[in-house]
């Protein structure tokens, strides 16, 4: 089990902590803007490995590693999310710099299947301590896994759910999958399930949101049911949308509801893997593999985008 040692002075008056766990040590300076809720905003904890790599945590699954956007705990048989914060210490990176050209200090975002908060940590700190973030998460694994990211980088500015969302308010069973077995613990679908937990399902529109830049939606094939009923937010607010949609069967019906409340669509691919990655990686074991979305903007936006517009429902990705 990590065990945190006392923090003495490091370099330049900051504070240092040292997490020690099987031989492997981090240390983590931590700035005194980053002693508050949210630090700056813009660097937040700056973690550097010291020794060695990731920091198994006792129970055989989890690990810990300074990342990207802070310090990170994940499920080590997560076969995307889990497998790309291990060797690269990032996770979708190309999606984080769409959404840092997005929001501003101050601004409103909405993640619908936050995951282990891999993209929270990085759009709190975006929005800034005058900025929010809803983050909804169904399965308790990886609600428990986003709690823990949250908390372990001071991150005051999310307000996490633990609930599914859809077009209309009821509930849902959400099956327990194994920590300890290999998987895709995000591509869980939900629906249609007799066995598991049920879960709280709620519509955006019952949040009653006094504003929202953003709304990033990635629900394995149910994003068009979240936008149903997230109608009047969206009417409201205009939100910038950023949805998954890698199901070609269900894309016409996504794409077509999209466009009728008055957006433009374009396809944005993204690779999980980046060159330039916080672990220097150089290595991609994903083979190109990347998600396939669909970034929306309110008719008359002034944001450019220089690729081809989609103004067919049934164009495709590729």
């Amino acid at each position: 089990m990590a065990k945190c040692r006392r923090c003495d002075d490091g370099p330049r008056g900051r504070k240092v902590a040292r997490v020690e766990s099987r031989g492997v040590r981090f240390r983590l300076w931590i700035t005194a803007r980053a002693m508050g809720p949210l630090g700056s905003g813009a660097g937040g904890v700056e973690t550097r490995r010291m020794i060695g790599g990731p920091v198994d945590l006792e129970g055989g699954f989890n690990r810990m590693r300074p990342c990207r956007h802070g310090l990170m705990v994940y499920n080590r048989n997560d076969q995307y999310v889990g497998r790309s914060l291990d060797l690269y210490g990032e996770y979708a990176e190309h999606e984080v710099a769409v959404f840092r050209s997005i929001l501003r200090p101050g601004d409103v975002a909405v993640e619908v299947g936050a995951n282990i908060g891999a993209q929270t940590l990085p759009l709190a700190r975006m929005v800034g301590p005058s900025g929010s973030v809803v983050a909804f998460e169904p399965q308790e694994m990886l609600f428990n896994l986003l709690s823990a990211n949250l908390a372990l980088n001071g991150i005051a500015n999310v307000r996490t759910r633990r609930m599914a969302v859809g077009s209309e308010a009821g509930a849902i069973r959400v099956p327990t999958l194994d920590p300890g077995r290999s998987n895709n613990f995000g591509a869980l679908g939900l629906g249609g399930w007799e066995h598991g937990e049920p879960v709280p399902l709620v519509t955006l529109d019952s949040l009653d949101l006094p504003s929202c830049r953003l709304l990033k939606a990635d629900v394995e094939g149910m994003e068009a049911e979240v936008l149903r009923g997230a109608a009047g937010l969206i009417a409201r607010h205009r939100p910038v949308l950023y949805v998954e949609n890698d199901r070609r069967d269900r894309s016409p019906t996504l794409i077509g509801l999209i466009r009728s409340m008055g957006y433009r669509v374009w396809w944005h691919t993204a690779r999980l893997f980046h060159p330039g990655n916080f672990a220097g990686n150089p290595v991609d074991i994903f083979e190109g593999i990347g998600a396939v979305n669909l970034l929306a903007l309110p008719s008359g936006s002034d944001i450019h985008i220089p690729d081809p517009e989609i103004t067919d429902d049934h164009a495709w990705w590729r």
